[in-house]
């Protein structure tokens, strides 16, 4: 290189500060990073080869990382070549949209980048509303230079999956969206798919897939339920990484007896007992945001129902309504906000419990007003009708049921006589019951759920006094263990699994 033989060089677009600290640091193999130096040190270090201090700049970086800086970090990554850095906070930004795009940072963004964030699957959201709202405020801030870019934004946005009122009054009400030819195809497309709950497996495509959050992981909730005389509005949720449980906000209504199930990025919990009376009540639980907002009432009011999740659609079955056992089955809609009713079952069941497997739902055991039941049934969507499979060897009322691949697992439950602590699966392809190794604890009234090829059994009655042990089962051992326990003691206990992404930082702040 020529400057060899200078006696001066000059140094272009580098910090003076920036060099006189490498210079330093080069002597003393010590320097101070702070947030006033790093974005001068990171370039100086990168010109100068000086890799240590670069890579330090970047940890430094990745530890600043907040919904109001993470896209400008981003960007200062991509134009040093900081891949890590870049996937990181691309990464934070994606899990914390809902922060993100209430910055200026959001607003500031080019089209591509825009464009970038929002067809990505892996978006954080409560729901995708908001991203249309997103979209829309970024067009806004810039209207005359942005509004060509529409079209291309609303291909990205899965409008078929924003519930019906918002569809109708902010979508279609929406000015841009009308005047746009291709806008308006993908409201009719978003409009097709509301009203035909039946055919949405055919009506798929890439706007009707649910985002995953990339780092969501399964946690357990355990909602309501009772012990000596209470019943109780207190919920909490269990980390099986961790093995701890944390308090989540708690319900609108006391309920024990409830049916709970996740469905996409919330927790429903439908109906149950408040101490005086049955309810048709309904609410869910955002864990983005850990609170709970009301939903629709069932058409009728059911405590010790069965409840599940299936193709986007909630069902829930049989239960007491106060006076009877009940055979008859509801079916809500989340993207409506509609309940309508279903082919009831072939038998009144209260204590009965439901899961589905390989695109059907079986409703085994229960309490028909005289006779404990060992009898199952199953249930086809597609046809619409209930067929009886093969009985359990024991009756069960007040079991805990929970499918894992081709098994559907029954277990514990009331025989008329005792609580048991015995379990039994139903092969569905062999169409035959096996038993299982038995529970620590005998128990009714309690909740089963499978996470990760796991069951997991939780809280209810040993026939005299209300638990909170939880105990799993490794189908491949074939054994039970037991993990820590829950807070409380819940005896009717509601309880089901959501993917989320660290809620325990969202219980903290939100209790802050």
């Amino acid at each position: 290189m020529r400057e060899q033989a200078s006696n001066e060089i000059i140094l272009h677009d580098m910090d003076p500060i920036a060099v006189e600290l490498l210079i330093e640091y080069g002597y003393t193999g010590q320097i101070v990073i702070t947030p006033e130096n790093v974005q001068v040190l990171l370039p100086a270090s990168s010109v100068l080869q000086m890799s240590s201090v670069r890579e330090a700049c970047c940890r430094f970086l990745m530890k600043q990382l907040h919904p109001t800086n993470c896209l400008g970090i981003r960007s200062f990554a991509d134009t040093h070549s900081c891949k890590e850095l870049h996937r990181r906070s691309h990464c934070f930004a994606l899990q914390n949209f809902q922060q993100v795009v209430g910055t200026e940072e959001f607003l500031l963004l080019p089209f591509q980048e825009i464009e970038e964030l929002i067809s990505n699957s892996q978006l954080n959201i409560c729901a995708e509303e908001d991203v249309f709202s997103a979209v829309l405020n970024w067009i806004k801030h810039d209207l005359t230079e942005r509004k060509q870019y529409i079209s291309q934004l609303m291909e990205h946005v899965r409008l078929p999956l924003v519930n019906r009122e918002f569809l109708m009054t902010r979508v279609d009400g929406e000015t841009l969206v009308r005047e746009d030819n291709q806008c308006r195809e993908l409201l009719l497309e978003a409009m097709r798919y509301h009203l035909a709950p039946e055919r949405r497996c055919a009506l798929s495509t890439p706007r009707t897939l649910e985002r995953k959050p990339k780092g969501a992981e399964p946690y357990l909730f355990a909602i309501g339920g009772g012990s000596l005389f209470a019943i109780h509005s207190e919920c909490e949720v269990y980390n099986p990484k961790s093995d701890t449980w944390s308090a989540i906000a708690p319900m609108q209504w006391r309920r024990s007896r409830c049916g709970v199930t996740g469905l996409r990025r919330l927790l429903y919990v439908v109906g149950g007992y408040d101490g005086a009376s049955d309810l048709a009540t309904a609410e869910c639980f955002n864990p983005l945001i850990n609170n709970w907002s009301p939903i629709t009432p069932m058409g009728t009011k059911r405590s010790c129902l069965g409840i599940c999740a299936f193709n986007g659609l909630i069902y829930v079955c049989g239960g007491y309504d106060g006076a009877s056992c009940l055979s008859s089955m509801e079916r809500f809609d989340p993207l409506t906000g509609v309940w309508c009713s279903c082919p009831a079952m072939n038998t009144r069941r209260r204590y009965c419990r439901i899961a589905v497997v390989e695109n059907c739902i079986y409703a085994l055991g229960g309490f028909d007003s005289t006779n404990y039941q060992a009898s199952v049934e199953r249930y086809d969507p597609r046809q619409g009708s209930w067929h009886s499979i093969p009985s359990m060897s024991s009756r069960r009322s007040s079991c805990g049921v929970a499918a894992v691949e081709e098994f559907l697992y029954c277990i514990g439950g009331n025989d008329g006589t005792v609580c048991m602590a015995s379990g039994e699966r139903f092969n569905v392809r062999r169409n035959a019951w096996e038993p299982i190794t038995a529970m620590h604890n005998r128990r009714s009234t309690h909740e089963v759920v499978a996470i990760n090829g796991f069951v997991y059994a939780l809280g209810g009655n040993d026939g005299s006094s209300s638990l909170n042990s939880v105990e799993i089962y490794d189908p491949k051992l074939n054994k039970w263990t037991l993990l820590s326990s829950m807070v409380t003691r819940r005896s009717s206990v509601g309880a089901a699994v959501l993917e989320c992404i660290n809620i325990e930082h969202v219980l903290r702040s939100t209790r802050s």
